[in-house]
């Protein structure tokens, strides 16, 4: 069976008793470890209990497909319901867990955790037609998803976060779960002690001020403002920062304005576009990236990428000064913005 996204996780806490076996798969590694654990824990506390969890992977089946039953109908030593965790499992899998849902083994969960796979084909097809197991897909979290996981996991703390430091650090967030949850992790260990989390807690801990600073002379670029990317240049530099992490950050900025704009250009919709990117853009600059998406082409994106893939080659190469490199490119670049 299929397991709705908006019910995965109240699933995977209290999943059915007569379950079988759980696929939980998606390109959310921190989310697919998450909910898999907490389907195991429906059934044994302690995922270390080498008596009532076995731990396999895709190759391990691969190489001795009978392990699977053996595993499946293995006695706890102590007594109670074992666990069969199988990790990394591929569509090489498919028959197998075909045979065996078709005639399960023993009593044991099978919690299997996969990674993106195909819809329709495979294991994940075996699964989603199986009445004796559920397909669980895991995919990054929106916007709304992590605005409710920030305030559940700090409530759980007893922290209450104010509406301007949520959305700061939803802004941070989302591109993998288990990343989400050590942040959250970090911040309610800063603030133990107190009932809110401000503004100021969130850009102390989860922040990172250099990469703001980097931000924002990407954005000047972007926008084609000479003037304001010349004082960020100069702010990078005296900081010591990187300019091959400078030119790095701009190759991937522009990719993801270029989705936004090709996205736009064949009638789609900017700002679900915007949405849909992973990590989101930070609310402070969704304006500016907007501008940008709106200001520039596909074409000139390619120009432009090309001019920052070459600069990055060339600091590597020569004996050019790396900060001279980068700031000629990225006002070429801007220059190209202001040039529409």
């Amino acid at each position: 069976m299929i397991v709705k996204s908006s019910d995965a996780d109240r699933y995977a806490l209290k999943p059915p008793k007569d379950l079988v076996a759980a696929l939980v798969f998606g390109p959310d590694a921190g989310l697919v470890r998450e909910r898999a654990e907490n389907l195991m824990k429906s059934v044994v506390d302690d995922l270390g209990d080498a008596f009532r969890v076995s731990d396999l992977d895709d190759s391990a089946l691969a190489s001795d497909p009978a392990r699977l039953a053996d595993e499946a109908q293995a006695l706890s030593m102590l007594g109670g319901r074992r666990v069969v965790r199988v990790r990394g499992a591929g569509n090489t899998l498919a028959k197998l867990f075909e045979a065996f849902l078709d005639e399960p083994k023993g009593d044991a969960l099978i919690v299997v955790e996969g990674g993106d796979l195909a819809k329709g084909t495979g294991l994940r097809k075996v699964f989603e037609e199986a009445d004796n197991a559920a397909a669980i897909a895991c995919y990054p979290d929106t916007a709304r998803d992590l605005f409710d996981v920030v305030r559940n996991t700090l409530k759980a703390e007893g922290l209450a976060i104010s509406s301007e430091a949520l959305e700061d650090a939803v802004g941070r967030l989302g591109s993998d779960r288990g990343v989400t949850r050590r942040e959250l992790e970090k911040l309610a260990l800063y603030c133990h002690g107190r009932k809110d989390v401000t503004l100021d807690d969130v850009r102390a801990v989860m922040g990172d001020e250099a990469e703001a600073r980097v931000d924002e002379a990407i954005d000047a670029m972007g926008m084609g403002d000479l003037a304001r990317l010349d004082l960020a240049l100069e702010r990078l530099w005296v900081a010591g920062t990187s300019p091959i992490q400078v030119l790095r950050q701009a190759m991937s900025h522009l990719q993801r304005v270029l989705l936004v704009a090709t996205e736009a250009r064949r009638g789609g919709s900017a700002d679900e576009a915007m949405r849909r990117l992973r990590p989101p853009v930070h609310f402070s600059r969704t304006t500016s990236f907007k501008n940008q998406a709106q200001r520039w082409n596909e074409a000139r994106l390619g120009e432009a990428l090309d001019l920052l893939l070459e600069a990055e080659a060339l600091t590597k190469t020569t004996a050019v000064p790396s900060e001279a490199v980068c700031g000629k490119t990225l006002f070429s670049v801007a220059a190209m913005a202001r040039a529409r």
